[in-house]
């Protein structure tokens, strides 16, 4: 084992010997960390669902439907007397439409049937009014990671990734019982139809800037934008009315939505819609067609086989009936002692938040009152919800039905429900997470947090860890997710969650200067698999910084603690063994660090670090004091 000092590197300090000893599963493409919890949530609740359904007994009909849904969805025989057919039948649809006019009446069958369409009308929060609702709009997805592959440099590893994609796609097809010639047209041309969308979609980058989604426009001028489809009876169809607003997300597809689709490409946008979506469909038709459609995917991820039948089966119930099945986790597994320590936490790190705001180098005295009501009126949600949503009674499926109609029948009610809010107030209640998924999240658009039961464990928090420990683990993060509330999406919504002018212009001039340090600590260094991107995962970057900074105040501020606890602890939450191909898809699509990064980099903006290692300049984890970095 090579001798490595933690002044150098304290992620391979700390991980170095678990990183040896991690092996990546077969079926996955990242082992440690984050996978190793959620691996663990998965093996208790599978033996749940075994055990519920052998018993015949269970604890109400939320889960009783989800382990009906995992017998079905793990019965191989079953979906493989069902085959193809079931998805082809759906396809059908697609011959209908025979004249872009016709696609406004036809959208809401095609959408609720899962045919991919060149646009799609959702509702949401009114992001200036979160107490009520709006029609979203947005453009659809790509065949590539991301549009950013679609760029001039990333031709390359553009050809490479689509010759991929034509392969599967034409495995798949030679299924479908078209001639030979049709299934080779049909993937050519939802090639075509894919790069016409390439350059004009939004790349992650670009939705990462949250409040530059929200372009609230006239019906009619939305309606001039879609002149080749007749979109006032497209929205009467869904909602019974034409509302006056829509938000229009993506305004460069849009604008260009006339040439994306017309009747030139018509053909182009049905071949690319049956495709894509027989792609989509694989995973709930046979075995065999699993395996064929998950390839492509598989591939750009280095992952060398499917998932179990299994855990395949869990996956698909527990993400149907994922509120009923979080609650039911939380419930036995996250027991009332801890919830009520983790939250002393939470209030903990909001209190300490305050003050640190009263001395902040970034915020005038009007916004510092403002940042502090803010934080007096963000919500928290630990653990899991009290009961699941009304939604949950809707999901209703006939058993003798195919997989594949049973899960279309599912989506339809979601979707369904979804429409159904335009004209009801909003439910800032409901919770954006499940009980039992290993993860966290700070909502703009409520102003809360929630951290959910199944990342409330070791190594990010235990009762039987030390107050050290959970600091630099759940601490660090909890600090992370509040620290949102302040980036530069946050600094956008106030208390209520509304995108509101609640900084000046000084502020945010300020808050740039950080923003571009931000930005040039990460930008540009070279990893074995790519070279980060500063811009993109500043945000992230600079709420790591504001969770060590509350963390490391609580930690002045008491007793018998050890920073070497909190620093061992940091790094071991972030330990990940990862396929090469999986790090480089990373790179492109996720607007976090690589998790070596999030251990190294953050320790280094503060004083603690430096002292309690004795890090000095000829080592390499140092950073010259003018270019450390505070934020918050």
């Amino acid at each position: 084992m090579e001798d490595i000092r933690i002044q150098d590197d304290l992620y391979m300090y700390v991980n170095q010997e678990t990183l040896e000893k991690l092996e990546i599963p077969a079926d996955k493409p990242v082992a440690g960390g984050f996978a190793e919890l959620s691996d663990g949530v998965e093996k208790i609740m599978r033996a749940e669902f075994e055990e519920m359904s052998t018993s015949k007994v269970y604890p109400n009909v939320h889960l009783e439907r989800a382990c009906v849904l995992y017998a079905l969805a793990k019965d191989a025989d079953r979906k493989k007397a069902h085959g193809i057919a079931p998805a082809l039948a759906n396809l059908a649809i697609i011959d209908t439409l025979t004249d872009v006019s016709a696609f406004g009446g036809m959208y809401k069958a095609l959408s609720l049937k899962g045919i991919p369409t060149p646009i799609n009308v959702g509702v949401e929060t009114d992001m200036k009014n979160t107490k009520r609702h709006l029609v979203y709009m947005q453009g659809p997805g790509v065949i590539l990671p991301d549009a950013s592959y679609y760029r001039p440099e990333m031709a390359a590893q553009k050809a490479q990734i689509l010759g991929i994609w034509a392969n599967v796609a034409k495995m798949v097809m030679a299924q479908t019982g078209l001639s030979a010639e049709d299934q080779e047209k049909y993937v050519q041309d939802a090639l075509a139809f894919d790069e016409i969308l390439g350059g004009l979609v939004k790349t992650r980058e670009e939705w990462s800037r949250y409040t530059e989604m929200y372009n609230p426009t006239d019906e009619g001028k939305v309606a001039e934008m879609l002149s080749t489809i007749d979109f006032g009876a497209l929205l009467t169809d869904l909602f019974g009315e034409i509302p006056d607003t829509i938000v229009v997300t993506e305004p460069r597809y849009f604008e260009n939505f006339a040439k994306v689709f017309n009747q030139e490409n018509l053909e182009l946008y049905k071949h690319w819609a049956y495709v894509t979506g027989l792609l989509g469909s694989c995973a709930y038709l046979s075995e065999e067609l699993r395996d064929l459609g998950g390839m492509y995917n598989r591939a750009i991820m280095g992952v060398a086989q499917m998932t179990s039948i299994e855990k395949f089966a869990y996956s698909l119930a527990s993400g149907m009936y994922s509120e009923p099945v979080g609650i039911y986790y939380g419930d036995k597994y996250f027991g009332q002692e801890a919830k009520k320590d983790i939250t002393e936490i939470v209030y903990q790190i909001i209190d300490t938040y305050k003050e640190r705001i009263k001395t902040s180098d970034i915020l005038g005295e009007e916004t510092k009152a403002k940042a502090i009501l803010k934080l007096s009126k963000m919500g928290v949600k630990m653990g899991y919800p009290d009961k699941a949503r009304a939604l949950y009674e809707k999901l209703v499926f006939n058993p003798e039905d195919s997989l594949f109609d049973i899960v279309r029948s599912l989506k339809a009610i979601r979707e369904l429900d979804n429409y159904a809010k335009l004209n009801k107030p909003t439910e800032p209640e409901n919770w954006a997470m499940p009980g039992h998924m290993v993860n966290a999240c700070y909502d703009p658009s409520v102003n809360d947090i929630t951290f959910p039961a199944a990342i409330l464990q070791a190594p990010f928090y235990s009762i039987k860890q030390t107050r050290s420990e959970n600091l630099g683990g759940i601490g660090g993060v909890i600090g992370h997710e509040i620290s949102h509330a302040f980036d530069s999406n946050g600094a956008k919504c106030d208390e209520n969650g509304n995108i509101n002018a609640w900084w000046t212009e000084d502020d945010f001039k300020r808050l740039d200067v950080k923003i571009q340090k931000m930005i040039e600590q990460f930008d540009g260094i070279e990893l074995p698999w790519g070279k980060v991107n500063g811009a993109f995962i500043v945000s992230e970057n600079m709420a790591d910084n504001g969770g060590m900074a509350v963390t490391l105040d609580i930690m002045s501020k008491t007793e018998g603690v050890s920073y070497e606890e909190y620093f061992a602890n940091w790094a071991r939450v972030w330990c990940q063994k990862a396929k090469p191909e999986y790090r480089a898809l990373l790179l492109s699509v996720d607007v976090h660090g690589p998790c070596m990064l999030r251990a190294n980099m953050p320790p280094r903006n503060f004083q603690e670090w430096y002292d309690t290692f004795g890090v000095k300049d000829t080592d390499k984890m140092y950073i010259a004091p003018e270019k450390r970095i505070i934020i918050w």
